[in-house]
């Protein structure tokens, strides 16, 4: 926790003055594998099992966007980065995007049977220092009742 700022590593906490559980996912693609793919650290079930009151929503936050698709309906909203909005984008598509899922959860705002993701394009680059199409971003989510 540098400088009163706590990580959340498949850690959750509850932020009592806003009402709501902050919830932050390791890393789902941390090591190679042999032969191919990746390992994570991630533990979405380890860290969800942290929440002692479903009466208060969830926002998790999770690099990788592809883990929204086993979300349970108890997280509200998903915060995640690591497409870069694929760095490429030619009227609002991506020809390569790091996910599983391609441009499904390429870039920004994606709603789906009642439960929010926002996916940020970043400010950087990875593998190639090239983006086209899409602009360096900090993304404000803003949440409200």
């Amino acid at each position: 926790m540098a400088n009163g700022i706590p990580v959340l590593s498949n850690e959750a906490l509850k932020l009592e003055g806003a009402g709501v559980w902050l919830a932050g996912l390791e890393d789902q693609l941390a090591f190679p594998r042999r032969g191919g793919g990746y390992e994570g650290l991630d533990d979405l079930t380890g860290t969800l099992s942290q929440i002692s009151a479903t009466d208060a929503p969830v926002v998790l936050m999770a690099h990788e966007p592809d883990i929204f698709v086993d979300m349970p309906d108890l997280v509200s909203l998903m915060v995640s980065g690591h497409t870069h909005g694929g760095q490429v984008r030619l009227f609002g598509y991506s020809p390569k995007v790091p996910s599983r899922y391609g441009n499904r959860f390429a870039y920004g705002h994606v709603r789906e049977n009642g439960r929010d993701l926002v996916v940020s394009g970043g400010i950087g680059c990875s593998i190639l220092p090239v983006r086209f199409g899409v602009v360096p971003e900090i993304t404000v989510v803003e949440i409200s009742a």
